[in-house]
């Protein structure tokens, strides 16, 4: 038996990447546990030297450790090399290789959705290891312009010196009315109690002619992207999507084997 797992800080007991990934091994006859460990952000290097001590077979990494895990793997991808950022990593022996299935994955979803972003104008928010897998797939599709909205100025331009576009704080877009086609959020912020400045300022946000706001969480019972949507009259798209395609997209990887993104949906529909 393999064992996979999936290494973040506490937040990491709320993802649903165990079971999703457990369900859809055992209806394909992977013989295979997936499990998460929260890792101390001081420790995240003893936590990489000791999946090659305990042969795990492959490792998932989430917030807030995609970009922190860089120095400790092998060889990354091309792709995650360039994005800077890293969401799985494939063990043979003592090699990790790392990879990033975030931006692929969120490309799956937009064209499951029936969604293009060719010629179209986008606001991300946040500036780590997810914006920057999100920022470099919608250069690649080929979106016009990306605003990067984050806390940091530094780290917003930061980021579009590496992938183009113009770089917002907070305050940049607080009471102003802008106008883009679709909205990303990458932060962890997703419910009116995790960040009060955040619910302030979407309440006051008008995104005009937005077509459709992902937010790349699920699982909030109130989610203030969603409520932005609304007021807008913009599709909202929730995380989940992206989540099951990145996962068939890290499962290949992994195992070799290409199983088919319903397997992954339906094992998001049976769990929730």
């Amino acid at each position: 038996m393999q064992v996979y797992c999936i290494l973040g800080d506490e937040r990491v007991i709320r993802s649903k990447s165990p079971v999703i990934f457990s369900t859809v091994m055992k209806r394909l006859g992977i013989q295979g546990a997936y499990v998460p460990f929260k890792v101390a952000p001081s420790l995240i290097s003893q936590a990489l030297q000791s999946i090659k001590i305990l042969n795990i077979a492959g490792v998932n990494i989430t917030i807030p450790f995609k970009e922190q895990v860089i120095p400790y793997i092998d060889i990354l991808s091309e792709g995650a090399n360039i994005i800077g950022a890293i969401n799985t990593i494939v063990c043979n022996g003592d090699i990790l290789k790392g990879y990033n299935t975030n931006a692929i994955g969120f490309m799956d979803a937009l064209n499951d959705a029936g969604i293009d972003v060719e010629g179209k104008s986008a606001l991300v928010f946040g500036t780590g290891g997810a914006a920057r897998a999100i920022v470099f797939i919608l250069n690649w599709l080929r979106t016009t312009l990306i605003y990067v909205a984050g806390r940091n100025k530094d780290k917003a331009l930061q980021m579009v010196d590496c992938f183009g576009g113009e770089a917002l704080t907070l305050d940049d877009i607080a009471d102003q009315s802008i106008s883009v086609d679709i909205v990303v959020n990458t932060t962890s912020v997703s419910s009116p109690d995790e960040s009060l400045k955040m619910n302030t300022l979407l309440n006051k946000l008008n995104i005009k002619d937005c077509e459709v706001i992902v937010d790349l969480n699920y699982g909030r019972t109130e989610n203030i992207w969603e409520d932005l949507a609304g007021r807008n009259g913009a599709r909202f798209m929730d995380g989940l999507s992206t989540l099951a395609f990145q996962c068939r997209r890290t499962l290949a990887l992994w195992t070799g084997i290409q199983a088919p993104p319903e397997e992954f949906l339906k094992a998001i529909d049976e769990n929730l």
